[in-house]
């Protein structure tokens, strides 16, 4: 070993570079006395087979202890544990996307501009729960704005690329090209918001039921001449929340008058315009179909000499952290947002780990939240 080692050092003194001999750590073990310590000194990064012949066990073994195998020996594994503790080991992760044919990240594909992101604090909330769920499953996750064309297109070629084990896409339109895109490439993937006619996994809420129990909250509460400001009917939560508020006036026996109803995009700008253009109706109680809108109304109300609840009644959905505190607090409908970040992930990483043959669907129940915007009705 001296020898080899001095053969070596001479090669280094006349400028020569020595090949890649195998002997190498070892040399670097006996110039330093000490297995250990040369090992944490070496600033050439350890491999498998390092910490194998420091552990006294196969590389196939230390392994398996990295990838979390059960069936391996508790002593076998404390003694590799401590290796690559004391070693500050950290595994290939590419090495190990290769081999597990995975590459650990989640693309988020969200149809929309930057401005709604920033705008909307649903998208925010959404993003919480997608990036907590894929933090404790060891998952990365890849955000992808998909509103203009040319970055559909890009979307395409990402899905074809093997850089995602899978994708959620977040509000969807009804006839988005993306979910086309996705069912194409046999990428797996998850959709927050049921498709209106393909067979795929789905995650949503109780749009619908919700909407129509915040408007048959206010015909509770006796009005009769209850507008509407709806979402954007291209995409799936506007329509079915509109479809929601024409079920309660349908089960109540009460007319659809078209002039209450004023779709708009979900934005507080878009609700305050919409609740300019229903006042000449003369409504009494307004179910906007987001907290945003409900925002929107409500300052359009006041621009208007009218209070609130006394004149008008105001109800939203989304139960936004502001909600409870504009003035009056908001009554809406309460949507668990985080947690459907949360569920849609994990169930599309059971998906990508275990995959079945069937299609998961889960619908996730909504709560109408009472607060002051609503009042009793004293006409």
């Amino acid at each position: 070993m001296q020898n080899h080692y001095n053969e070596l050092r001479a090669l280094s003194k006349k400028g020569q570079k020595p090949f890649n001999d195998p002997y190498m750590p070892l040399i670097r073990a006996y110039k330093n006395k000490d297995n250990e310590s040369a090992l944490k000194k070496d600033p050439m990064p350890l491999t498998l087979e390092d910490i194998a012949k420091h552990a006294g066990v196969s590389r196939a073994t230390v392994s398996r202890v990295i990838n979390g195998d059960a069936n391996v020996k508790e002593q076998t594994r404390v003694r590799v544990t401590e290796v690559i503790q004391k070693n500050n080991f950290q595994p290939n992760i590419a090495a190990r996307s290769l081999a597990a044919g995975r590459t650990n990240v989640i693309g988020l594909i969200i149809p929309a501009g930057v401005s709604a992101i920033f705008s909307d604090p649903y998208f925010p909330l959404l993003i919480q729960g997608v990036s907590s769920a894929c933090n404790i499953r060891d998952y990365s996750v890849m955000l992808w704005l998909a509103e203009p064309e040319f970055e559909r297109r890009m979307m395409r070629q990402i899905l074809h690329s093997g850089l995602l084990d899978g994708v959620v896409v977040a509000s969807m339109l009804i006839e988005d090209p993306i979910v086309q895109a996705l069912h194409d490439s046999n990428k797996p993937f998850m959709l927050i918001g049921r498709h209106p006619s393909l067979d795929v996994n789905y995650l949503d809420v109780d749009n619908t039921n919700g909407a129509r129990e915040a408007t048959l909250h206010l015909l509770r509460l006796g009005h009769k001449r209850i507008a509407t400001i709806t979402g954007p009917q291209n995409m799936i939560a506007g329509h079915d929340r509109f479809q929601g508020y024409l079920r309660a006036l349908e089960e109540r026996g009460l007319a659809f008058h078209p002039e209450l109803v004023a779709e708009s995009d979900f934005s507080e700008p878009g609700g305050y315009a919409a609740t300019r253009r229903l006042l000449p109706h003369h409504p009494t109680a307004i179910f906007a179909a987001s907290d945003m809108m409900a925002e929107g109304a409500m300052r359009a109300l006041r621009d208007a000499g009218l209070r609130i609840p006394e004149d008008v009644a105001v109800v939203g959905y989304d139960d936004m952290p502001n909600a409870s505190r504009v003035t009056p607090t908001l009554t809406t409908i309460r949507q668990p947002t985080i947690h459907m970040g949360i569920q849609a992930v994990n169930v599309l990483i059971d998906i990508i780990q275990n995959p079945v043959s069937y299609k998961r669907h889960t619908v996730l129940p909504v709560e109408l939240v009472i607060r002051e915007s609503c009042g009793t009705l004293s006409k």
